[in-house]
């Protein structure tokens, strides 16, 4: 069953900071202080926000892949989420590069006058873009003085991953291949308190009802907390299948990110914290 759809001057972020609850002092700058003993599990300090909510990021992390798929609606499922989060006015950050998913995503972000961040890794752009896993051809679709679209070179995959999620306030997955994947799984960040940011997938053709299934087995099998199921939610369209090339997933993926609703954490670190009793301000430098 697909999400209702708010009018447009609804469609305000209702996002909640749910992982706020930490101990951890600030100094009048604002600046994390440095705990005065390395926290234990017996001696817990969680992981606190040290943005204020105008300074937290709008901007919305896309997953997708350098191919196009099979299907007709994957490309018109991407081309109707970048409209519509032009038209939220949340910038797109992406994985930076202009062809198959990737490229669509982003083109119609640019078409609907939003700001586009593409987030490359260097060997990438050395060999010009990411190979089309499916026809094994290799294009060079990264272009770093691209119109309109903003370059962000990294050193690899995994800074690659934390500098999109540092610049986004939520995850969107399209369907996609395994780096799609791995990307998509940034639940697991949320599960042990990295980060309290939304993570949605669009199950267009049902391509993510095996994770979802995956998901459900983990916790019928006690390897997941039951209330962590819902760390991910899956917008799911219509019942038939064949209606899903002209469904609206752009709206019902904004709509499902408006209607968060936060998990309560079920595991607690602090993740401010370095060895020698250092700490940092930016928790994704933990992953």
């Amino acid at each position: 069953m697909s999400p209702s759809h708010p009018p447009a001057n609804a469609k305000k972020s209702r996002l909640i900071s749910w992982f706020q609850r930490g101990t951890a002092s600030q100094n009048a700058g604002g600046k994390l202080n440095a705990p005065s003993t390395i926290s234990s599990p017996f001696n817990i300090t969680m992981t606190a926000s040290t943005q204020k909510p105008e300074e937290q990021p709008r901007a919305v992390a896309v997953f997708c892949g350098s191919s196009k798929g099979k299907q007709p609606a994957f490309a018109a499922a991407a081309k109707s989420l970048g409209k519509a989060i032009a038209e939220a006015g949340r910038p797109l950050v992406y994985g930076g590069g202009s062809a198959g998913t990737m490229g669509i995503v982003s083109g119609a972000a640019l078409e609907g006058g939003g700001d586009v961040i593409g987030v490359i890794p260097y060997a990438m752009v050395a060999v010009g873009g990411e190979v089309d896993q499916t026809k094994s051809v290799h294009k060079p679709h990264i272009q770093l003085k691209e119109k309109g679209r903003e370059k962000v070179v990294v050193n690899s995959l995994h800074e690659r991953k934390a500098e999109m999620a540092k610049r986004s306030c939520a995850f969107i997955g399209l369907p996609g291949g395994y780096g799609t994947f791995e990307e998509a799984c940034m639940v697991c960040w949320s599960q042990v308190g990295i980060h309290s940011k939304p993570v949605i997938v669009l199950n267009v053709h049902g391509y993510y009802e095996p994770l979802r299934q995956l998901i459900r087995n983990g916790v019928n099998e006690g390897f997941i907390v039951e209330r962590n199921e819902h760390l991910v939610r899956f917008v799911d369209g219509p019942a038939e299948h064949a209606e899903h090339e002209a469904f609206d997933w752009g709206t019902a993926a904004m709509a499902t990110l408006d209607e968060w609703q936060a998990v309560t954490a079920s595991h607690f670190y602090n993740w401010h914290l370095r060895k020698e009793g250092k700490v940092e301000e930016e928790t994704l430098g933990a992953t």
